[in-house]
């Protein structure tokens, strides 16, 4: 077993109980549009402005449930777009990192830090990651076959007993390697 399914992880916004709050009123809490691949996650109907220094993105995508601190995913283009220098980091690693703010429908909030463009990733089960024969925090190489085939370096393996196995690039990636539709990738070690 080497090969692992390649989901596209578009823009999005993890938030806070109270920044929920203020950006859709009090006692808001967010509603499920649907699930996602990894359990007890989900996409939302809610949905906000990203503001960067010189444009702004409207529509972006929150995930739930809350969180214990709000994150901002973007790809590189749209961290050009905002006029942000995101960083490259892994989910949670927002220490040091540019903020933005974020406008809802009933309030707006300054985050300090918080936008990064997410490292490269595949989630894997404790028993997933002994078939593919790989730990927790590796760094692997998946290689793509489509009609732009490609070898991602630098992705980094998550084990997690609530993962399911999927591998998760953002826009940018996948329009390059033509990673769409059902999509899956070879790890290389």
């Amino acid at each position: 077993m080497s090969k692992v399914l390649v989901e596209t992880s578009a823009r999005h916004v993890h938030l806070t109980e109270e920044q929920i709050e203020i950006l859709f009123g009090k006692g808001a809490t967010l509603t499920k549009k649907k699930d996602l691949s990894q359990p007890g996650q989900f996409a939302c109907e809610e949905r906000v402005t990203v503001v960067g220094p010189k444009k702004e993105i409207a529509g972006v995508s929150i995930l739930g449930p809350a969180r214990k601190a709000a994150q901002v995913e973007v790809s590189l283009t749209d961290a050009r777009t905002l006029g942000i220098a995101a960083p490259v980091r892994e989910s949670g690693d927002i220490a040091g990192t540019p903020g933005c703010k974020l406008v809802g429908p009933c309030g707006e909030i300054e985050l300090s830090e918080g936008v990064i463009a997410a490292k490269r990733h595949i989630h894997l089960s404790p028993e997933d990651a002994e078939k593919f024969g790989v730990e927790d925090k590796q760094i692997v190489s998946v290689k793509i076959d489509s009609e732009r085939s490609v070898v991602f370096g630098d992705v980094v393996i998550r084990v997690n007993k609530d993962f399911v196995a999927a591998m998760h690039i953002d826009t940018d990636e996948s329009n390059a390697a033509c990673a769409f539709g059902t999509c899956y990738g070879e790890i290389i070690k």
